[in-house]
């Protein structure tokens, strides 16, 4: 898989609206609550491996500061054969945004001159990057179709563990956009707990080993099925019980909690 640092995709395919399936008791009251589904086709082979960068599909592309870079160094290593200008021309970023205290002179250049925005926000030092990325695709891309969006950040984990935090951070301050964090060997995303999830499993692409994580507050009452060690009105916390190293068995999971959860699962190498 491409390693590009911080480049945020968004697409609105391979996720189904949330409907209301789904019935849980709470307090002997009957609440109707969303099944939300969820699948990483977007991992999927569908086009020759030599034309596989995600680029090729989204709707549109940004580079969080220094992605940029990675993206002008690394994008002509797909295409070999090919002039790397060429390359870099055919796949440039829409947006650049952030501080602009990482990206290249040269490669700032590059991009500007192929009509590319600049969105320059070095006097916000209270936000990060990806944070500066998810507000533009929330606020200014009025021409997306947002009412089944996903937003696949490249690059998101590994490296520093300060903007693997933070990164962590920002799907939890946007817990209502679906935005999922890539890297070379997993994927992160957000269970809200005000939904029910069905996560469909590309088995071809994906697991088995996987986990979930409460995040921001404890959960007194978590419950699975499809997984090897299935968790059954589980209470999770940091300092206690957290579902890690656990195993996919089935093609589709289902995770019902009291708290928001992140759900990871390994990514294999094809």
């Amino acid at each position: 898989m491409l390693r590009l640092q911080s480049i945020i995709l968004a697409k609105a395919k391979h996720f189904t609206v949330p409907s209301p399936y789904s019935l849980r008791l709470v307090k002997k009251r009957t609440i109707a609550m969303d099944l939300m589904h969820h699948s990483s086709c977007f991992l999927l082979p569908t086009i020759p491996l030599q034309r596989r960068p995600s680029l090729i599909t989204a709707q549109l592309h940004l580079c969080a500061d220094g992605g940029a870079n990675r993206l002008y160094d690394e994008m002509p290593l797909f295409f070999p054969q090919e002039d790397a200008s060429d390359v870099r021309r055919r796949y440039k970023p829409d947006v650049i945004k952030g501080d602009m205290d990482s990206i290249r002179r040269e490669v700032l250049e590059f991009y500007a001159s192929l009509g590319t925005e600049i969105v320059d926000k070095s006097h916000d030092q209270d936000t990060t990057d990806l944070h500066k990325c998810v507000t533009y695709i929330r606020d200014s891309a009025s021409g997306l179709d947002k009412s089944n969006l996903c937003i696949l950040v490249v690059g998101a984990l590994g490296g520093r563990f300060d903007h693997e935090m933070g990164n962590l951070n920002v799907i939890c301050r946007f817990s209502y956009m679906r935005i999922v964090l890539l890297s070379n060997d997993s994927l992160i995303h957000l269970l809200p707990r005000t939904y029910c999830h069905e996560i469909h499993i590309q088995t071809s692409v994906e697991g088995p080993h996987c986990g979930l994580i409460p995040i921001g507050t404890p959960s007194k009452s978590s419950t699975t099925t499809g997984l090897q060690w299935d968790l059954n009105n589980t209470a999770m916390e940091f300092g206690g019980l957290v579902s890690t190293s656990n195993i996919v068995k089935e093609e589709k999971v289902t995770v019902q909690s009291d708290c928001d959860l992140l759900w990871t699962i390994s990514i294999k190498k094809l």
